[in-house]
């Protein structure tokens, strides 16, 4: 496999490096997400080891970045941030897996086979209309175009496309968007679905607001 290892800690990233060289890995070494962030539109990786904390583009930034532009190469943040707020905050991101340091080097060698062994798999997606959801990547496409989506606006159209037809409620949805906020503040999640309704629009679907249950995404009728 190849493997972009994106972190700016030298003494850390070239023992990380050497290790997994010898366990058969390719290794690509990157120090800042701006770099990053080239190396992984070129598409030539299998996986990415990404830390959070990395100059220029941070790690919960580039891949907002990355997955809103259609880049879906996996990616397994090897952090030190290692609270559940934090995990949350990453995998929503875009993120496939969430390794806390200090960590096994067996274990990321099997989480890293892992990730493999999904890219190798077949796509698993939902459709709505023209829009798509991708299952293992997490990014969503309309008409084939990877959508311009703010990081809580994804998080809450991807929880309406993963039930289409089915009602979300608004406090869960809010949960997703806003893991960490308080006081709660669910008249913010009104305020996404307002700009999503906007975006959506002309892709055959329309999102519904079900007074007392949450909000709905369905086909237009007749689309």
């Amino acid at each position: 496999m190849r493997i972009l290892l994106v972190e700016d800690d030298l003494d850390m990233s070239t023992a990380l490096s050497r290790a997994l060289s010898r366990r058969g890995f390719h290794v690509t070494l990157c120090l800042d997400g701006n770099t990053a962030l080239r190396q992984m539109r070129e598409g030539s990786n299998d996986a990415v080891v990404l830390d959070l904390a990395i100059p220029g583009l941070d790690g919960l930034h580039l891949l907002h970045r990355t997955r809103s532009q259609g880049i879906l190469t996996p990616v397994l943040i090897l952090t030190g941030r290692n609270s559940v707020g934090d995990r949350i905050a990453g995998l929503n991101a875009g993120a496939d897996d969430y390794l806390s340091k200090p960590f096994d080097l067996g274990e990321l060698e099997a989480r890293l086979r892992a990730l493999g062994r999904r890219q190798a798999a077949p796509v698993r997606r939902i459709e709505c209309g023209a829009l798509r959801l991708d299952l293992d990547s997490g990014a969503i496409f309309a008409a084939d175009m990877p959508m311009a989506l703010g990081p809580r606006e994804a998080c809450v159209l991807r929880a309406l496309l993963a039930q289409p037809g089915h009602a979300v409620a608004k406090e869960a949805l809010y949960r997703l968007a806003y893991p960490e906020q308080v006081p709660e503040r669910q008249d913010f999640v009104e305020v996404l679905v307002h700009r999503l309704r906007r975006k959506v629009s002309g892709c055959g679907v329309e999102i519904l607001t079900l007074r007392g249950l949450g909000y709905l995404l369905r086909r237009e009728r007749g689309g």
